[in-house]
């Protein structure tokens, strides 16, 4: 097929035309191509459009920089899809919120890139970018021309740990080596202190001082170089302002000294100030390393390699040789290396790591397991369905890094003031040094004043704050089995006002039993039992299931029944025992012209309890009235724990289901929920989220079914039941690894703990300048005492995030 294209004429001012390249999915001839050509031409810039159906690819020139979202904005609104793809790069360099901006900055203007999020806690940005359209090497070069290092983080896969131990090490050889030569300076401060002159003499303090500043401190010299040229600034840029302009005083000072005369220097100042910002980044880095604990705990989890048995041969593999449908053999105490299903053995499973649930789970032939669990007491074979990425841990793993590397909307605070913060303290600074001078306190005094401004005034704080709390927070919440999609949803969980729950599979098993048999007269209950259950023998619906599980309890051999039909509407017949019976509603009974006599009392009971009723009719050339059948759901254990804990933190439990209303209030009140909405059809859930969003709430949607997934991405947050269906995990923002619904109330708690330490986080780091700033320039703090509390600043906010690493659900403080 043959590309389509329409070309402007570009002005003759414009420079030479850049190139984008999109992918677009949903066009199926011609014409679809034509209404994209003619979407595409109408973005501004653009100067030529060329389209390929054979290829579903779109070319654009632009008469200047790309405008990829307006591109990509414009397709989508003509109705068609935009491929896009996901880099993540690990940079080095980034020591504030201003260098975050600036690699933020770099990236967006690469063409065809979306966004781009930098998370400084983990030194990592994620990309999306039009596919196709920006290589992996168009980004690092972005990276690197802003003064940064960037490679992508699956290159050298675990060697990432190393290269960051070995890097720690290297940070701490320089702080213990600028201790050892600032301890000499320092040491002339402290006698001054008891009257006694250690002071070394002025040409040694300036050796000692000089290595400590122009090599440990090299580091700020070339990152404040490479933010100068970006024409930004960053903490780098403040730090060697500051203890160069300490250390050229000093100098200045000792060579006009007169003859004889030694001068007061403040060389102590700068090695002192380079000194604490090392060991600053190096607890900050330490810290930091323990925020991604949670991550590095699931991927340890599974084994490196795999028993596989073929042709009755047991052989030791690599875990990355092993394919779909191989069987592998998991002996007692090993861990489960794939995905799969249980062929042969049985035992209990721990499943801890992956759901919380501390108990071990029962499996048998036919049982799903999951890799990275702890096989028990039992052998295990079996049959692999998902290796590498498709595995559950996999995806798991995938989810947290997804949640911890994406950027809370609080963040787009810090980002706007990390902008202007570097400029506005070297203005600050500027005036604090005119100021002192222009009052005559002399150009020594206005320059340490104006240094401790310089030092005091770090945005590391504030850069620290939201990443490493959410870092933590979603870790946490993994460990316990509630996996967080995004910082989005964790975020907007904590202010959640009403929680509305599907019923089915999400505050009841989903698991109908039969509860009630009450056979006619003349009939007892192990007939009424026996005679239905064959009936049902051909069935694979979950009240056949119920009844032949009925029977199997109360050791009833029920048989199979012949003839077997399906009865649309009605129920199923069949004969059993050379008698024709029919098993199902109400009409059953209407049609055979018969009356339920005694049993319509117990029926209408059981029927406003919320039973599911059957009732056997035997059909033949007499009919009569066997006995009547009652059904219901169990509910689960943990739902009244649950819907108790929601009301204890202020948020209203709501019932949203398709069921009848005599089953939906049989439960709803067992459970203690007084707001219910009942034989809601699928597509009307996402309405009744509307119309509690409506009414001014903030809603949470639990659900585990396809018929939810709707209402899950209409709610402010979705919450998926991973017992269900994948379509609903995909529609939610959080996941629930077990069935447990009091899991709803430990997101919520934990959104709200995590969100409490960004909030304390960004106090404190805002309160260290606010206080600080103002006590540096009225000559207040000195440059020692400045650099010290810069450090502490981002070593408390990290901290002060890593608390939460305790954090465990409601019911677990129980």
């Amino acid at each position: 097929m043959t590309a389509i294209q329409q070309t402007r004429t570009a002005t003759p001012a414009a420079a030479e035309p850049a190139e984008l390249d999109i992918g677009v999915s949903g066009m199926t001839c011609a014409s679809c191509v034509r209404r994209v050509e003619k979407a595409l031409s109408r973005v501004p810039g653009v100067a030529a459009v060329s389209v390929n159906l054979a290829t579903e690819r779109a070319r654009l020139s632009f008469t200047g920089r790309p405008d990829a979202r307006a591109a990509a904005e414009a397709v989508e609104a003509a109705g068609y899809g935009v491929e896009r793809q996901e880099v993540d790069l690990s940079v080095t360099g980034m020591t504030c919120a201003s260098c975050a901006g600036r690699v933020e900055k770099a990236l967006s203007r690469v063409p065809g890139v979306d966004s781009a999020a930098v998370n400084l806690a983990t030194e990592r940005v994620h990309v999306v970018a039009f596919a196709g359209s920006a290589a992996p090497a168009d980004l690092i070069a972005a990276v690197e021309k802003a003064g940064y290092g960037a490679t992508l983080v699956d290159e050298g896969g675990g060697d990432a740990d190393a290269a960051r131990a070995d890097r720690d090490r290297r940070e701490l050889r320089h702080v213990l080596i600028a201790a050892a030569l600032s301890a000499p300076l320092l040491a002339g401060m402290v006698g001054d202190l008891f009257g006694a002159d250690w002071m070394l003499p002025g040409w040694v303090q300036m050796v000692l001082a000089g290595v400590v500043q122009f090599w440990l401190g090299a580091r700020f010299y070339r990152a404040g170089w490479n933010a100068l040229r970006a024409g930004a600034g960053n903490m780098d840029l403040l730090v060697a302002l500051g203890t160069s302009a300490a250390w050229g005083l000093s100098l200045y000072l000792l060579l006009t000294a007169a003859h004889g005369h030694e001068p007061h220097l403040y060389f102590e100042a700068s090695a002192v100030l380079i000194t604490f910002v090392l060991l600053g980044k190096w607890l900050e880095a330490r810290a930091k390393g323990r925020t991604a604990a949670a991550i590095r705990a699931l991927m340890d989890l599974r084994p490196a390699t795999a028993r596989l048995r073929r042709d009755g041969v047991e052989t030791e593999v690599p875990v990355e040789r092993v394919r779909v449908g191989d069987h592998v053999v998991v002996r007692p105490g090993e861990r489960v290396p794939v995905d799969g299903r249980v062929v042969e053995g049985g035992g209990g499973v721990d499943e801890s790591m992956l759901t919380g649930e501390s108990l071990p789970v029962d499996k048998e032939p036919g049982a799903r397991v999951t890799g990275g669990s702890i096989n028990g007491d039992g052998l295990l074979v079996v049959e692999t369905t998902a290796v590498g990425t498709e595995t559950m841990l996999a995806q798991i793993v995938r989810m947290v890094e997804g949640a911890q590397a994406s950027k809370a909307p609080i963040q787009r605070l810090v980002d706007r003031v990390s902008a202007v913060f570097v400029p506005a303290v070297l203005a600050v600074a500027a005036l604090t040094l005119a100021g002192w001078w222009i009052a005559g306190a002399g150009l020594e005094t206005a320059i340490v004043t104006a240094v401790s401004v310089l030092v005091i005034a770090c945005p590391c704080a504030l850069g620290l704050a939201t990443p490493t709390a959410i870092m933590v927070g979603t870790g946490a919440a993994a460990r316990h089995g509630i996996l967080i999609k995004d910082a989005e949803a964790l975020e907007r969980a904590h202010a959640l006002t009403a929680v509305a729950f599907d019923k089915t599979g999400t505050l009841t098993e989903g698991k109908p039993r039969v509860t009630d048999l009450i056979p006619a007269a003349g009939v007892d209950g192990a007939t009424l039992l026996r005679l239905a259950a064959a009936l049902q023998s051909g069935s694979e619906h979950p009240l056949a299931h119920a009844l032949r599980r009925r029977a199997g309890e109360e050791g009833i051999a029920a048989g199979r029944a012949g003839d077997f039909r399906a009865l649309a509407g009605r129920g199923v017949g069949g004969t059993v025992d050379g008698q024709r019976l029919q098993l199902g509603n109400a009409r059953a009974v209407e049609e055979a012209g018969l009356d339920p006599g005694a049993l319509a009392e117990p029926a209408a009971a059981l029927a406003g309890s919320g039973r599911t009723l059957s009732w056997l009719v035997e059909t033949g050339e007499a009919p009569r009235l066997l006995g009547l059948v009652a059904f219901g759901d169990t509910v689960k254990d943990g739902a009244a724990a649950a819907v108790a804990s929601l009301k204890a933190q202020g948020v209203e439990p709501v019932m949203v289901t398709g069921d009848g209303w005599g089953a939906a209030r049989g439960v709803a009140g067992a459970l203690g929920i007084e707001r219910v909405f009942a034989e809601v059809l699928p597509g009307e859930k996402a309405a009744v989220v509307a119309t509690l969003k409506g009414e001014g709430r903030t809603v949470g949607m639990v659900g585990d079914g396809i018929n939810d997934a709707p209402a899950l991405a209409a709610a402010d947050v979705g919450i998926a039941m991973a017992t269900g269906t994948d379509v609903a995990m995909h529609s939610a923002g959080v996941t629930l690894m077990r069935g447990d619904p009091r899991l709803v109330a430990g997101a919520i708690d934990v959104s709200r703990r995590t969100y409490a330490k960004i909030r304390q986080g960004l106090f404190w780091a805002f309160a260290y300048n606010v206080v600080g700033i103002p006590l540096a320039a009225s000559g207040n703090l000195s440059p020692v005492l400045a650099g010290a509390a810069m450090a502490l600043s981002s070593v408390s906010v990290v901290v002060n995030a890593l608390s939460l690493r305790g954090w465990t659900p409601p019911e677990g403080r129980r």
